[in-house]
Parts: C-alpha cells; sequence; structure tokens
C-alpha cells in the first residue's frame, strides 16, 4: 500500500515526461523483489579491506625499509650502495604516501549524488516523444530514466547533448552536472552520478568525484608494487647464489618472500585494471556502460581523448598525479567548478 501510495503521489509531479516513459499511472506500483539488497553486508566487508589494505603496505615496509634498504643506507661502506638505498627509500616513501593519500580521498569523497528535488524540465516533452507519444529509442542511454528505488529521475543526457532539468527553481543544463549518467547502488541504496562500480576495496562507490582518486590509487600501488618486486629481486639473487647472509635472519627472510610473491601477483593483476580504465576514460565510458557501448555506435558520450581526459583529471596538468580536483587553479574551467559542484 505505501509502493502505491507513493507512486500516485508522484504521478502529478512526474507529469507528462512520466507518461512518455511509461512512468505514469498505468505503471505497475509493486516493486520486484532486489536480490542486490543481499549485497549491503559488503559494506562491512569493505571495513576489514581497509586493514588488508595498510596489512600490506607494512608487509613491503619492513622486508624493503627495515631489513634490507634502511641498513644500508646507514651503515653501507660503498657510497655507490648508500646512493641506491637512498632513491630506493625515497621513491619507497613517496609512492607509499601518494597511493595512501589516493586511498583515503576516494574513500572519503561522496562519488555523487542526485539532489534530493531533481526533475527533468517538462519543456523537452516534444523532444522526447515521437508521433505515438513514446520515446523515438528506448534504448538510447541519454534518455531520462526513473529510478524506481529511490524514487527519483536520473540526470542524463539527450536531444542535442543537453539536458534541462529543474532543481527547485532552478533551471540547469548539463554544464552544472557534466556527464551525469546516474545508476542504482543496491549496496550503498542510492543513485550515484557517472557510476562505475562499488569496490570493496575502497568501501565506496566510484563515481563522478572520486574515479581521479580511484584511477591514481591504482596507479600509485602499481607503482609501489613495482618498486618493492625490483628492490627485493638483488636480494634474493644474492640469496640463491649463496653470497648473502639472509639466513641469519629467517623472519626477515620469509617476509621478504611473502612480500615479493603478494607484490608481483598485485603487480600483474593491476596492470589489467589500469589497462580496462585507460581504455574506458578515452572513450569517457564506465564499467557499467562497457557492454552497453559495444551495441551503441557511436558512443553518444565520446568528446574525443584530451576532453574525455581532462573530465576525470581535470584541466590543470599541474594537478593530474594528485588526488585533488583542479577547483581553486586558475586554470579550472567555470564548467569544471559547476560539475563537480564543490
Amino acid at each position: 500500500r505505501a509502493c502505491r501510495d507513493r507512486s500516485a503521489g508522484g504521478a502529478s509531479e512526474r507529469g507528462t515526461l512520466g507518461t512518455c516513459l511509461g512512468i505514469g499511472r498505468g505503471a505497475p506500483a509493486t516493486m520486484d523483489c532486489n536480490v542486490f539488497q543481499f549485497c549491503k553486508c559488503l559494506k562491512l566487508l569493505g571495513n576489514v579491506m581497509i586493514l588488508i589494505v595498510l596489512g600490506l603496505v607494512g608487509l613491503s615496509y619492513y622486508p624493503v625499509i627495515i631489513s634490507v634498504y634502511g641498513p644500508e643506507l646507514i651503515s653501507a661502506s660503498s657510497s655507490a650502495t648508500k646512493a641506491v638505498a637512498f632513491i630506493v627509500v625515497l621513491l619507497f616513501h613517496v609512492v607509499a604516501f601518494l597511493m595512501l593519500w589516493s586511498y583515503f580521498a576516494c574513500i572519503l569523497t561522496d562519488p555523487g549524488r542526485v539532489p534530493e528535488d531533481f526533475q527533468p524540465s517538462g519543456d523537452l516533452d516534444g523532444e522526447l516523444q515521437s508521433a505515438n507519444g513514446m520515446p523515438e529509442d528506448k534504448s538510447d542511454p541519454r534518455r531520462p530514466r526513473f529510478c524506481r528505488k529511490c524514487q527519483k529521475w536520473k540526470p542524463e543526457r539527450y536531444g542535442n547533448g543537453s539536458v534541462l532539468f529543474l532543481c527547485g527553481s532552478l533551471k540547469l543544463t548539463t554544464a552544472f552536472f557534466g556527464d551525469a549518467r546516474a545508476h542504482h547502488c543496491s549496496i550503498c541504496g542510492r543513485c550515484v552520478l557517472r557510476m562505475d562500480h562499488h569496490c570493496v576495496w575502497v568501501v565506496n562507490c566510484v563515481g563522478e568525484k572520486n574515479y581521479k582518486f580511484f584511477i591514481l590509487f591504482l596507479l600509485y600501488t602499481f607503482f609501489l608494487c613495482l618498486i618493492c618486486c625490483f628492490a627485493l629481486l638483488p636480494f634474493f639473487m644474492k640469496f640463491f647464489s649463496g653470497r648473502s647472509d639472509a639466513d641469519k635472519n629467517p623472519a626477515g627472510l620469509a617476509f621478504s618472500f611473502m612480500a615479493f610473491i603478494f607484490d608481483l601477483a598485485f603487480a600483474l593483476s593491476l596492470f589489467g585494471f589500469i589497462v580496462m580504465h585507460t581504455r574506458l576514460i578515452s572513450a569517457n565510458c564506465t564499467t557499467i556502460e562497457m557492454f552497453e557501448k559495444e551495441r551503441i555506435k557511436p558512443w553518444p558520450y565520446d568528446c574525443g581523448m584530451r576532453k574525455n581526459f581532462e573530465e576525470v583529471f581535470g584541466s590543470n596538468a599541474f594537478l593530474w598525479f594528485l588526488p585533488v580536483h583542479s577547483l581553486g587553479s586558475s586554470m579550472c574551467r567555470s564548467e569544471e567548478r559547476r560539475r563537480l559542484r564543490i
């Protein structure tokens, strides 16, 4: 009964646009059972994943810094050995700092949410309807959609590439929302702007406002794994050739082997993720839209490789590899400020 009351009460607000999309009075009032609601338990798993990430960083820190290159930096007799140890220690700390900064920025940043009073403008009714009163192409991802779980409209691009919508008494365009393309996340229980996926590693959805931080987290984690692998490789070469006294410290040897195996496995898996997301960024596509893009040609959100890249990383090249947005810099364009809404 509550669902029927909400549906009947919202029909008058949605107006003719809702009717043309089949969401009006004739739409079914009941909701189907959502099996993804059981995925909400993944939030609890995500809190454990934060500890796992920090533990993996510590697992690499102990053999690389404390066991091998830290002592060499302090007590090595050769200046060349000290120089190599200094470079390894410096690179490890810089990359680890950037990785953790990006990681917690992705966790703590809201990926983007649809405003409570968002509603498509009725001015677009004529543009959306065909002769029979229905949208010309129901498979077009740019057409406005209504989320029955959130009971909200999802901001999209359609028509000539711009969207008019009503937010309170304001009439705005997608210069404010960017390529919103909202999708409902069953784990977070709400629609997320430009949702890519829900990641248990960051205990958050990856969306419009933290996608850059997620990509930087992948990049810096990959580089940190490579640094650890290359840093520990000479140590293992000496050990297997019998020229090392590592057997005097069995605990350090065990940690070194574990760190090398884990870092190598993570580097190989992250490389595949980075390649995939590089292709998605170049096409202005998300993970959710990946298969949808293959059947819709041309992809309506593709604005060219450079603009697609700047939509994620911003227009200020000095901030591309830092987990911050371009807001506040002189190179930040006005549409960037409106899109990020900070």
